[in-house]
């Protein structure tokens, strides 16, 4: 059942098995793994079926330091979460990202890659792309257009497919249609009350934009609410235990990471299709379509004492002929304007998430619709010749060079980190502070990774290389980089609560009935999509809830 607290009348304080804080990626896998079951879940969403601004406001914060992110635009509060606005980029992490790697502070999992084995093929079916079999790190299936050929001890051609889904589309009726599951939109967590001793968390207090304040008590609690919400709820949960949930070493909010994006350089060759094409995600066929990634040989990486990366080749287009672009224009014109407030957040969140060169963009013309078939007409042979080109399945318009851009693993540090600010939100709760920072390593990383992937990608192509002028000096400067909306390792993984928020189990340490559920968890990230990776771990977690259930009476939680 669906129960929306904005429209119509809604339940007082409730009760439940399980509450589920976030109904993202995480949030809606663990709900549905007990849909037929006799446990009652109540999965607590923030935003509604849509994104609107009054609930995107709430993720709004302030950024610290040298490099900035914005956490109002990096993610969006609505039913289904970021994940609304995914590329539906899935692939495994590889066991070397699990890895304790001597060159990488804080680096290791207290679980094997082996664990999550089980869990990434079932994960499989639920972002429907169970057509396509694993490996190490990559997907097998093989991809519409052959990638290009390296050298395996430097570069190598990860494969990963795109699921075809968006999660809170996909489930959404069979959430609303499960006896036992109860989904409360426009729904706010404020606070987790636990015992005086901080133990047990006791109950979930709860507010709404209109005023609602309610709470729900439950036998277990679940936060899935994103790798920076997470930490900021722990901490405002410090009414009982002043610094917060699983706080007692100073830890949650810490090592917070992203993957960092930015240009690498330039390549120039006499066939950019050729190097452009087979990573071309608009290339793809069948429901599930599977592409290359040009990432770095874990030899290299052993070698250089690099952290894990990747980088995307895109095609910038030359000039565009007379025809081509009087055809953009008049599509422009066709196109009827975006009116609708979730469309309009999700297209100027789409465009601050936006990687790679912004293409030439075509704003409705003040031309006439007669001129411009005018135009069209005249500029008929132009878009005879790129149909032949598509036919031929070569691109449109061709590409005068390519920009390198690479996608990052963050080494883990401590003082990159989540706090709260001293301003408050519409619901009065601080908003967070972001202080996102780098290592030498990261640094080390990029300069050493820019010169390897352009090299090699020259060499493959029969082409030429130019470094990024910020790339060439090691003069402490700070990189030109920007964040992706992957956001890791806040509440990160040990069996150490001296080095970790949760357990090898996704456990609170020293909290009986609070797990975290997201990329939070991480303690490293490689390069790898996260959501392949969160499904994975949230499907393990419910296995671990089910047991934890079995035994809450024995424990005085029933």
């Amino acid at each position: 059942m669906i129960i929306d607290y904005l429209i119509g009348s809604h339940p007082a304080d409730m009760d439940a098995d399980l509450c589920i804080i976030g109904a993202g990626a995480a949030g809606i896998t663990i709900a549905r793994s007990f849909i037929g079951t006799s446990v009652k879940v109540c999965l607590v969403e923030s935003g509604g079926e849509a994104g609107e601004q009054q609930s995107q406001a709430l993720y709004e914060g302030s950024s610290a330091g040298a490099l900035t992110l914005d956490p109002g635009s990096s993610r969006m509060r609505v039913f289904g979460g970021s994940c609304n606005l995914w590329g539906g980029g899935c692939i495994p992490l590889s066991p070397h990202d699990l890895d304790q790697r001597d060159w990488v502070p804080h680096s290791g999992w207290p679980i094997a890659y082996s664990d999550l084995v089980p869990y990434y093929m079932r994960a499989r079916a639920f972002c429907q792309i169970d057509a396509h079999e694993f490996a190490d790190g990559s997907f097998v299936s093989p991809t519409t257009h052959p990638p290009l050929d390296f050298e395996q001890s430097k570069l190598v051609n990860q494969i990963f497919a795109r699921s075809p889904i968006l999660f809170g589309e996909a489930y959404r009726d069979e959430l609303d249609r499960a006896p036992n599951i109860q989904v409360l939109l426009h729904v706010n967590l404020l606070e987790l009350l636990p015992t005086p001793d901080g133990a047990v968390v006791q109950e979930a207090r709860i507010g709404t934009l209109g005023g609602y304040r309610g709470t729900i008590r439950a036998r277990q609690y679940v936060l899935a609410c994103g790798g920076i919400e997470n930490a900021r709820l722990l901490l405002l949960s410090d009414s009982v235990v002043p610094q917060g949930l699983g706080n007692q070493h100073d830890l949650v909010g810490r090592y917070f990471m992203d993957h960092p994006s930015g240009k690498l350089g330039t390549l120039s060759t006499d066939a950019p299709h050729r190097v452009t094409r087979p990573y071309d995600r608009r290339t793809g066929k069948g429901s599930s379509p599977t592409f290359p990634e040009i990432g770095l040989s874990l030899q290299a990486q052993r070698r250089q004492r690099l952290l894990n990366g990747r980088v995307h080749p895109f095609g910038v287009e030359g000039p565009l002929p007379n025809g081509i672009r009087a055809l953009r224009e008049l599509r422009a014109a066709l196109r009827r304007p975006v009116q609708d407030e979730g469309a309009l957040l999700e297209a100027r969140l789409c465009e601050a998430l936006r990687n790679g060169p912004a293409g030439e963009s075509f704003a409705a013309p003040t031309e006439s619709l007669g001129t411009l078939a005018l135009r069209l007409g005249l500029g008929i042979g132009d878009i005879a010749r790129a149909f032949v080109q598509k036919i031929a399945d070569k691109p449109t318009v061709s590409s005068s060079h390519i920009e390198l851009v690479g996608f990052f693993e963050q080494a883990p540090n401590p003082h990159s980190r989540i706090t709260l600010g001293p301003e408050t939100d519409a619901l009065g709760q601080r908003k967070v502070n972001v202080e996102w920072r780098l290592t030498p390593l990261d640094h080390h990383t990029y300069r050493s990774a820019a010169t390897l992937f352009g090299n090699e990608l020259a060499r493959a192509s029969g082409g030429s290389f130019e470094l990024e002028p910020w790339l060439e000096n090691d003069d402490g400067a700070t990189p030109e980089v920007h964040g992706t909306a992957h956001h890791l390792g806040t509440t990160r993984m040990s069996d150490d609560p001296r080095s970790g928020v949760v357990d090898r189990h996704c456990r609170v340490h020293g909290v009986q009935n609070l797990h975290i559920a997201g990329s939070s968890v991480f303690p490293t990230g490689g390069w790898a999509f996260p959501t392949f990776t969160i499904v994975a771990l949230s499907l393990r977690l419910a296995d671990q809830l089910r047991s934890a259930l079995a035994t809450c009476e024995s424990v005085g939680l029933s």
